[in-house]
């Protein structure tokens, strides 16, 4: 039988899913130690809490095996309790409830209140940008709305989050300001649509001003953006990026598919066209922009003709950045009344003959940057390499530049000048210039 424990609870958050889930878990943890509490992110603690991921079926899969495996942990008395939050038990409380009752409580996304008062703390409405951030010093995500109304047929984001909720702009450059008092130099807006921003506040889509009123944070040195919706994308944030030299030339634009079937049947409001014509236009305003999307094979009704219009399209376009995901049948979205009828193998293939046009397409443009220089901050040091990046690279998903740490030093957290000297498909090598 376990002994109870008189020692001081130490909080253990364990985050799961997108940079917007890091960003909430950075927030909890502020609150939780401005209320003197100890807090550790993924590490060893005897209370826990999981802030879940519920997008697709892989995603939900690792946030269960999670809880299950804390809950485990719990039954030995390792831990003493155990908490859930999230994506996932905002859309499957009563079912998780009913499956995994030993978990003590669970929360939704916009219970952060009653989650604190659960940890023994209260939710404090001063700490607006006091966050305990997770990421290297040198960078860190700023969430700049929250939800969205966009109707996408297969996408489960709004069952989870609500709709769309922009933050004022004073209050996100006090948050930058917080930011760049620790030590943060970059910053990487994120949102479900950053396209969107400002219209529920301001009556206008409004992504432009806040980039120049955040782009006047001392210390901020690099602004990037994510998650932008190509409907509506208003142009003058290309203006602003062009002439203002903190926001990096890079944008993270989620386009989904290009087949005007498929893209009528997920509800994106745009077509083939459109879609072709609104990244000749950033090209043509930011002649240097790095372009990154992701792609969906395998939707509901995707032919052979729909894919190889998508596979062309690629080869066309030669985005510096590109991620493609199978397509995942979602409970409550549009599309779950749709027949999931390409079969799963035939999805894997399309995805994977996807990557290898823009692994070769990837490899190209990198032997491109071989012999220029470009200016990189330095992330981490990893076995005999400092590991950096240009501003056309975004932590996790995009190139990263290696530095032979064996030849040369470098210090973590700080931009140094690199000369490109080699490169493969999705890393640059390269020597600082002195």
């Amino acid at each position: 039988m376990r002994t109870k424990t008189r020692k001081k609870n130490k909080i253990n958050v364990v985050t799961l899913g997108c940079s917007k889930n890091v960003y909430d878990s950075e927030v909890l943890m502020g609150q939780l130690r401005a209320n003197q509490k100890e807090v550790v992110h993924e590490e060893e603690g005897n209370v826990v809490v999981i802030n879940t991921c519920g997008f697709i079926a892989n995603a939900k899969e690792e946030s269960v095996n999670t809880i299950l495996e804390y809950v485990n942990r719990k039954e030995q008395g390792e831990v003493d309790k155990v908490f859930v939050t999230g994506c996932l038990s905002e859309r499957y409380k009563p079912d998780l409830e009913k499956e995994i009752p030993n978990v003590d409580q669970y929360f939704g996304t916009s219970d952060l209140p009653n989650l604190l008062k659960a940890l023994g703390a209260d939710y404090k409405h001063e700490l607006i940008g006091e966050r305990l951030t997770t990421t290297p010093k040198n960078y860190a995500y700023l969430k700049i709305a929250e939800g969205c109304d966009r109707p996408c047929s297969f996408c489960a984001i709004p069952l989870m989050r609500g709709k769309h909720k922009s933050k004022p702009i004073e209050e996100l450059v006090t948050e930058a300001e917080k930011l760049a008092a620790d030590g943060v130099k970059e910053l990487i807006l994120i949102a479900q649509d950053l396209t969107y921003y400002g219209l529920d506040l301001y009556k206008k889509r409004n992504l432009a001003e806040l980039l120049q009123s955040l782009a006047k944070v001392d210390g901020i040195e690099w602004i990037r953006l994510h998650y932008a919706f190509p409907t509506g994308f208003p142009m003058d944030v290309l203006e602003v990026m062009k002439a203002e030299p903190k926001i990096c030339n890079y944008i993270d634009i989620p386009l989904q598919h290009i087949a005007d079937p498929i893209l009528k049947s997920m509800r994106r409001g745009t077509t083939k066209a459109k879609t072709t014509q609104l990244l000749k236009d950033f090209r043509s305003a930011v002649p240097e922009m790095a372009i990154r999307t992701t792609l969906i094979v395998g939707y509901p009704g995707e032919t052979e003709e729909d894919y190889e219009t998508l596979k062309e399209w690629v080869s066309e376009m030669r985005f510096e950045r590109l991620g493609c995901f199978t397509y995942s049948h979602e409970e409550n979205t549009h599309a779950f009344t749709l027949e999931d009828n390409v079969p799963e193998e035939v999805k894997q293939e399309r995805a994977n003959e996807i990557m290898e046009v823009q692994s070769q397409i990837s490899w190209e443009l990198n032997q491109e940057k071989i012999g220029k220089t470009f200016r990189c901050i330095i992330d981490r040091k990893e076995g005999s390499h400092f590991v950096g990046r240009t501003e056309f690279d975004s932590p996790d998903v995009d190139n990263e530049v290696l530095i032979d740490a064996t030849k040369h030093y470098v210090k973590i957290g700080e931009f140094v000048d690199v000369e490109i000297t080699d490169a493969s498909d999705f890393d640059l090598y390269g020597e600082p210039t002195l």
